[in-house]
């Protein structure tokens, strides 16, 4: 099983982002679960999200305590929170930094791959204001799956509710993610 734990601030979409990389992993044949966790429920507190992947049936229905893969939407959390407890030695972490950002001691000291993802530049040079888009295709690219169509698929059905213009901006912003984890996955 694969696991993923989605660290954000409410409002920035890590409970979006977890959801629609399960559906993309659905449509994938893979069994999923996505769920949010929520502290004082208010828009910018810090907040948990999770995705789980396997083969079979997910069961498990607690946290994610040891994931895989971490993923950080606020680059303020890295000072804030314990975002690699758990986390495995091989695992990956996937940080929304810009280059030369304090990525904090605890990112310097964790021995597993790691990589920054100037999202919110990125999100912005595609006319959205939100980094989870960008870190959601960021996974997928740096993971090898799902493959970029069937995000796509997945967002456009997570995300219907919006406007045309939006959903393509955050397939846009999406697909930049992808790309710069994938051109760093090949170096």
């Amino acid at each position: 099983m694969m696991e993923v734990r989605w660290h954000g601030r409410g409002g920035q979409g890590a409970k979006t982002a977890s959801q629609v990389l399960a559906v993309a992993y659905l449509k994938a044949g893979k069994a999923v679960q996505a769920f949010p966790e929520y502290g004082p429920e208010r828009s910018g507190a810090p907040m948990l999200a999770y995705t789980r992947v396997d083969e079979r049936k997910v069961r498990r229905r607690c946290a994610v305590t040891e994931p895989d893969v971490v993923v950080v939407l606020d680059p303020s959390l890295t000072h804030e929170v314990a975002i690699t407890s758990g986390l495995r030695p091989q695992g990956h972490l996937l940080l929304n930094l810009e280059a030369g950002q304090d990525p904090g001691a605890a990112v310097a000291e964790y021995p597993g791959q790691v990589l920054a993802v100037p999202a919110d530049r990125l999100a912005r040079e595609c006319g959205t204001r939100f980094p989870n888009v960008v870190m959601l295709g960021a996974v997928a690219g740096w993971l090898g799956a799902p493959t970029l169509e069937q995000l796509g698929e997945a967002l456009d059905e997570v995300m219907a509710g919006l406007p045309p213009a939006a959903r393509e901006a955050s397939r846009q912003a999406m697909r930049a993610g992808y790309l710069a984890a994938e051109r760093r996955d090949a170096s």
